[in-house]
Formats: C-alpha cells, structure tokens, sequence
C-alpha cells in the first residue's frame, strides 16, 4: 500500500511514523508513507497557502491553487481508490471503515487547517471525508496519523501475529474482554482461574461472556 499525506505543516507527522509497528511496516515493505508540503506547490513568492474567506468572516481557508496542483501531479503518477478529507464534519472513522481502506492499493490523505479547504477542493476532488470525532483539532496532521496507524495494522504482515488485529475490540461489536498476564498473584490481587485452568474452550467462552458484558456496561449503542 502506498499513503500520500498532503499538509502544510510535514514536520508534525515525522514521529508518528518513525517508530514502533508504523516504521516496522515501512521496512517490510508493507507500506510507503509519502509526505508532501502543499507550500511547495504554491506559486505565491511568500508560499502563501491560503487566504481570506469571501463574504468575511474570521480566520483563514486554505487556497484551491496549490491543492490542486500537488492532487493532479500525484493523480497522474497512480491511480487512487480513495482521497480523503480530514474534517470535523466528515464521517465519523469507525473499524469496518478501517477495515475496508485497509484493502486498497493506493491513498491520498488531505489535511485540513485554518478554517478549511476551498469548497472547491472537496466537491471536485475529494472522494471520502473522515472525522476521528466530535471536536476540533488545530489541523488534520494528528487525525491522520491516527487513520493511517488504524490502517497499516490491518494489512497482512504487519503485525507478527496476525490473528491479534481481528480480535481487537470492535472487530466484531464488541469490546475486547480483561487480559492478564504473569505473575498470577499481585498484592492479593489474583488472576481469574479459568484463564490458568488450560481448558480453552471454556476460556474462550469466558472471553466471549466477558466481551460482551463490557461491551453492555461501556458502549452499550455497539449492540444496537
């Protein structure tokens, strides 16, 4: 899979795919993460992005000029199955969406800032706007690492256990049940008996029971 991040600010997504499963990913040749400065495309002396909205009104949009341009030079070099909008008022990002962009080939991710793109930008050449939830951020960077990190997860390889993605929680409606690990005793505080007891169909319906009753208890609109 290839991911075109297109930002004004390149600098804030350095760290988020430099470490960790998303640098492992890009090493194994899962993925390649490509960040483009939309700066660069701009023709204005000072690189100047963006500019006062028509009718008034506070704060800055980003202009249609130099999106445009770094959109029709990466859509000449590759066809891509989605370009996607960061915005508050996008669809809000959920797994089976993780999931289905998990199967693409090629995407374009656009980051918003100031007070948005030029309607024009996403009419013409937006194809899926995306929110990771009902509140503002101060530029789409941070929303996008998070939908590229729920991605590249999913994508076979990436994880060394490949079953371990489709048992994270939401997967199947469900949160993910309690987990432990060693030592079995901590300060009186024991681990529950049927994880040690070896009998993994009754542990697997423990996980199942578990699942669900926090699921009831947390997130109870997963069942509807």
């Amino acid at each position: 899979m290839r991911i075109d991040i297109l930002t004004v600010l390149p600098q804030l997504l350095e760290s988020p795919f430099s470490a960790s499963i998303m640098q492992r990913a890009q090493d194994k040749g899962h993925v390649e993460i490509h960040v483009h400065n939309i700066r660069d495309y701009s023709t204005n002396k000072h690189k100047n992005v963006d500019d006062y909205q028509y009718g008034g009104g506070a704060g800055m949009v980003m202009s249609i000029e130099p999106i445009a341009a770094v959109i029709e030079k990466l859509k000449s070099e590759r066809n891509y199955d989605e370009i996607i909008y960061m915005t508050p008022d996008g669809e809000l990002f959920e797994q089976a969406a993780c999931n289905q962009l998990s199967l693409s080939e090629n995407l374009m991710i656009l980051c918003g800032h100031y007070k948005g793109v030029d309607e024009r930008v996403r009419t013409h050449y937006i194809t899926k706007e995306i929110s990771i939830g009902s509140y503002v951020l101060s530029g789409g960077e941070l929303a996008a690492a998070v939908v590229v990190d729920a991605v590249v997860r999913l994508i076979p390889g990436v994880l060394n256990d490949e079953t371990s993605a489709l048992t994270d929680s939401f997967q199947d409606n469900l949160l993910s049940p309690p987990v432990y690990t060693r030592p079995p005793e901590f300060n009186g505080l024991k681990v529950p008996e049927i994880l040690l007891s070896g009998d993994f169909a009754k542990i697997e319906a423990w996980r199942e029971e578990e699942a669900m009753k926090r699921t009831q208890e947390r997130r109870p609109d997963l069942l509807k």
